[in-house]
């Protein structure tokens, strides 16, 4: 049975010591990411996304349109920098257009 650490702890400290415990926080970094794609892209970019994917330390995004594709080719590192600072911590080290 779990040990108790005290009478009163706040919720985020309840919820991150249980994601660490429980090895969850690959799970949450892949929710995170896409969520930040979401946010970070705006609409025009999110119309054209078909997947956003993280495995490991690289994001796969699938794509619908090619021009666009190659766009955002071109702004890779621009791409791993916004994200990483979204989340606050380095998630992503390569960025794959599909």
């Amino acid at each position: 049975m779990a040990k108790r650490t005290s009478n009163e702890s706040s919720i985020s400290d309840v919820l991150k010591e249980f994601i660490e415990k429980n090895n969850l926080q690959s799970g949450m970094d892949k929710i995170d990411v896409q969520e930040a794609w979401k946010s970070l892209m705006g609409n025009g970019v999110n119309s054209y996304t078909k997947e956003v994917v993280l495995k490991g330390t690289t994001l796969y995004v699938s794509l619908t349109s090619a021009v666009l594709r190659e766009e955002l080719s071109y702004g890779k590192q621009k791409i791993i920098k916004m994200i990483n600072e979204e989340l606050g911590k380095e998630v992503i080290k390569d960025v794959i257009l599909r």
